[in-house]
């Protein structure tokens, strides 16, 4: 494609073209962290066209994910589709839409040097981690930017809007945290030019000097998104288990569901729930998980995806 092509007249679509990208969101639970799978500087998501050659969507984001970080996957849904229109390529008249999956794999130690990483999803969304209490950067940082944002509305009605649009998506004025609103935070952030990826633009003046690794692209959305996804599906689906090895604890079960969620469960009431469901069986072994007395070792009970399918699992994140 020229750029002579891209000058056509406004409203002339004969030219334009449309290219599909495959974006995956491959995420495991290491030790208490939860891992997002990256390519590159750190700061790209696993992604690739798809080709006429693709069987399918599926067999073309596997393709792609296994040849950039030789990682194959297990367990995938498709996330969503963004087809928004100012993603273009460097052609005016190209569309690009993006379709992104989301993985859930554990992670294995490379063999020798690697273009690929696994890095702590907090270090892209520091706000949202709330396992020690409110991050200091919300009390610091962001409520004073958001209201000096909010302040700077040109109308009353703009500011109130803004007001109450922060209030819910970070909990501010005496409301709940919703760690689902994973997205709903970071697109707020966007509009308040309050992220690096809003200031990437000519005569922007570059990056804030705000907290929380900048990714290529829309590639933080789409992590931001299937982030919001998974901290949702947990509470209804045992995808969870889809995280964990063929054997652990209780505890290494409740560490992983805080990983994902950023907030603490009660622990009681999270083995009650584990046990009245009937989600684990005992392997008959035992380990220590805290050097303590040995704690026994369960794992997923695969009958339940039969018995369950049409009911669901619940796995609600009981406040500590």
């Amino acid at each position: 494609m020229t750029r002579q092509a891209a000058k056509q007249p406004a409203g002339d679509n004969r030219s334009q073209t449309v290219s599909a990208d495959l974006i995956a969101v491959v995420i495991a639970v290491t030790d208490g962290k939860p891992r997002v799978l990256t390519v590159g500087h750190e700061g790209a998501l696993p992604s690739g066209p798809f080709e006429l050659g693709h069987r399918s969507l599926q067999s073309g984001l596997r393709a792609w994910v296994e040849r950039q970080t030789h990682h194959p996957l297990g367990y995938i849904e498709q996330l969503y589709t963004f087809a928004d229109r100012d993603r273009i390529g460097d052609e005016p008249v190209q569309r690009v839409i993006s379709i992104s999956y989301l993985g859930l794999t554990r992670e294995e130690p490379a063999d020798g040097p690697t273009t690929h990483s696994w890095r702590n999803w907090y270090d892209y969304f520091p706000w949202e981690d709330h396992r020690a209490g409110v991050p200091s950067i919300l009390p610091a940082i962001l409520m004073p930017r958001l209201r000096a944002w909010a302040d700077e509305a040109k109308t009353t009605d703009m500011r109130d809007d803004r007001r109450q649009r922060a209030a819910i998506a970070f909990g501010l004025d005496g409301r709940a945290w919703n760690e689902e609103l994973v997205l709903q935070r970071y697109e707020l952030l966007y509009e308040a030019a309050l992220v690096a990826e809003a200031l990437r633009g000519p005569g922007t003046g570059g990056a804030p000097p705000f907290p929380g690794q900048p990714m290529i692209a829309d590639h933080r959305r789409i992590l931001a998104t299937g982030i919001a996804r998974l901290r949702t599906k947990i509470k209804y689906r045992p995808v969870v288990f889809e995280l964990m090895p063929p054997a652990f604890t209780l505890l290494q079960l409740q560490r992983t569901v805080e990983a994902l969620s950023g907030g603490l469960v009660h622990k009681q009431n999270f083995r009650r729930l584990i046990e009245q469901q009937d989600l684990v069986e005992e392997t008959g072994e035992t380990m220590s998980d805290t050097g303590g007395r040995p704690a026994k070792r369960f794992r997923f009970r695969q009958t339940v995806l039969a018995e369950r399918a049409v009911a669901g699992t619940k796995l609600p994140l009981s406040r500590a």
